[in-house]
C-alpha cells in the first residue's frame, strides 16, 4: 500500500537515529479494538481484537485474517523462545500458553487462593520468566476478588508472586533489551514505572517512575536496542532512556499498542483502535524471546 499522506512523521534526529522522511503505512483496518500485537519468528504478525473476540494473523502483503485460536476476548499476546504463544484472557481471568500442537496450559489464574482480576498484557523473558499486568477496568471492578491491581511474576517452575500491588491500574508491560529492567505502564497516573530484575531469580525491585505526564491514557509499550521507549496513548510517544520525550508520532490517533517486527526487527507495528500501521524505523526492537 502507499504511505498515508496525512501520517507523515516529523523529520528529526533521535539519539543518532534519522527519522527523516519516515511514513506510517496502514496494513489493516475495519477492526473494533486492536490490542496484543506480537511478531512471530516464523515471519508474521498476530494481534487480538477484544471486541470481535478474535486473534488475527497478518502475513506480509496480505490483509489481517482470523486464526483458529479461541481468543476468549484475548488482549495481551507474547511468544517465548520455543515459539509458544501466551495469551491474556480477561474474560476467563487467566493467562494461558499454547504450543505448536495446540496443547493449552494455564500459566496463572489465581493468587493466594483468589481469582485474578483481568490479565491485560504480558512479556516473557528469554529464560522463561513471565511478567503480566492484572488491572480491573469498568465492570471488572465489581467482580474482582483481589483488593489490588497487580503486576505479577511467574517463574519457569510456575511459582507466582506479586511484583507490585497498586490502587491504580497497570496496563502495558515490556522488557529492556538486556532483560534487566521491567517497564510497566500506569494508565491512571499517566506514567511508566521501571523495576530492576534479578538475572537469576527474575525477582523485581527498586520501582521508580521513568516517564511522567503522558499525554492521553497510556497503554502498550515497547523498547529498542538503544534504550528508547515507545508508549501508545494520544499518539505514539518516543522517549529517551531517561524519560525525556523526543517525539510524538501518529498524532491524532489513539494508540493502543505496538511491537517490533519484520525479519530484521526494525519495523514498528502500531495499533490504533480500528487500524494497524507499520513504521520503518531502521533501529532494532528489544527482542525478549
Amino acid at each position: 500500500m502507499k504511505p498515508l499522506a496525512g501520517l507523515l512523521l516529523a523529520a528529526i534526529l533521535l539519539h543518532g537515529q534519522d527519522f527523516n522522511n519516515i511514513f506510517a503505512e496502514r496494513v489493516g483496518t475495519g477492526l473494533q479494538f486492536v490490542d496484543g500485537l506480537v511478531w512471530s519468528r516464523s515471519g508474521f504478525l498476530i494481534f487480538s481484537d477484544a471486541r470481535k473476540k478474535r486473534i488475527y494473523r497478518v502475513d506480509p502483503g496480505k490483509p489481517p485474517a482470523p486464526t483458529d485460536e479461541d481468543s476468549n476476548a484475548a488482549e495481551g499476546l507474547a511468544f517465548d523462545p520455543q515459539g509458544r504463544l501466551y495469551i491474556c484472557e480477561p474474560g476467563t481471568r487467566r493467562v494461558i500458553r499454547i504450543d505448536a500442537k495446540n496443547k493449552q496450559d494455564v500459566i496463572a489464574d489465581a493468587f493466594q487462593g483468589k481469582k485474578l482480576n483481568a490479565p491485560n498484557d504480558l512479556v516473557v523473558r528469554k529464560d522463561g520468566h513471565v511478567y503480566f499486568t492484572d488491572p480491573a477496568f469498568a465492570s471488572q471492578i465489581d467482580a474482582r476478588e483481589l483488593d489490588f491491581n497487580g503486576v505479577f511474576h511467574v517463574t519457569p517452575k510456575g511459582e507466582i508472586e506479586a511484583v507490585a500491588k497498586w490502587s491504580t491500574r497497570p496496563n502495558g508491560i515490556t522488557l529492556s533489551a538486556d532483560g534487566k529492567t521491567l517497564f510497566v505502564v500506569d494508565s491512571d497516573r499517566h506514567a511508566v514505572v521501571a523495576f530492576d530484575l534479578d538475572g537469576k531469580t527474575g525477582g523485581a525491585g527498586n520501582p521508580r517512575d521513568v516517564i511522567q505526564n503522558i499525554d492521553g491514557v497510556p497503554g502498550g509499550i515497547r523498547t529498542d536496542v538503544t534504550g528508547k521507549i515507545y508508549v501508545g496513548a494520544r499518539g505514539l510517544g518516543v522517549y529517551a532512556p531517561d524519560g525525556k520525550r523526543l517525539q510524538q508520532l501518529l498524532i491524532g490517533e489513539i494508540i493502543t499498542n505496538c511491537t517490533f517486527g519484520d525479519p530484521d526487527f526494525e519495523t514498528l507495528y502500531v495499533s490504533g483502535r480500528k487500524s494497524i500501521y507499520k513504521i520503518r524505523l531502521g533501529v532494532k526492537g528489544a527482542l525478549s524471546y
